[in-house]
């Protein structure tokens, strides 16, 4: 049964390259996908692959963030034949936040996913046409 009055975060877990990724929050008001610096640095990937990017976004609560540039990685949704990669640009931000990653509507769209934070699950079609369901957890 659905709480009605629920109001948990769709927090999920992606993998990229060889890692598994938790903590990623899907947040559907956000107009920008963004990894997190220290995810960033605990995945070893080389800085020289990071392109600049020296523009601001707006924080949550209204100030402006600065960005350490942006990068585009391979990002997969689902751990079976089910699943499906999509490459993401994550603008890199230096932020000290309980997340990893923010997955905003950039990459909802291009995953064709639908998300329901009632029901604390997103749905998108698998590379085959299937509906995938990924629940929080």
């Amino acid at each position: 049964m659905i709480d009605p009055a629920q109001d948990d975060p769709m927090v999920i877990t992606v993998e990229i390259d060889i890692f598994e990724i938790a903590k990623v929050l899907v947040d559907q008001g956000s107009l920008v996908d963004i990894l997190y610096w220290e995810t960033f640095k605990n995945m070893q990937i080389s800085e020289a692959k990071v392109q600049p990017y020296n523009e601001q976004i707006v924080g949550f609560l209204g100030g402006r963030v600065d960005t350490r540039g942006y990068i585009d990685l391979f990002t997969t949704f689902g751990d079976d034949y089910l699943s499906k990669t999509i490459n993401i640009r994550y603008l890199l931000v230096n932020a000290n936040t309980s997340y990893n990653i923010l997955l905003g509507r950039p990459s909802i769209n291009r995953l064709k996913a639908i998300v329901s934070n009632p029901h604390l699950a997103m749905k998108f079609p698998s590379v085959n046409g299937d509906i995938r369901i990924v629940h929080v957890g």
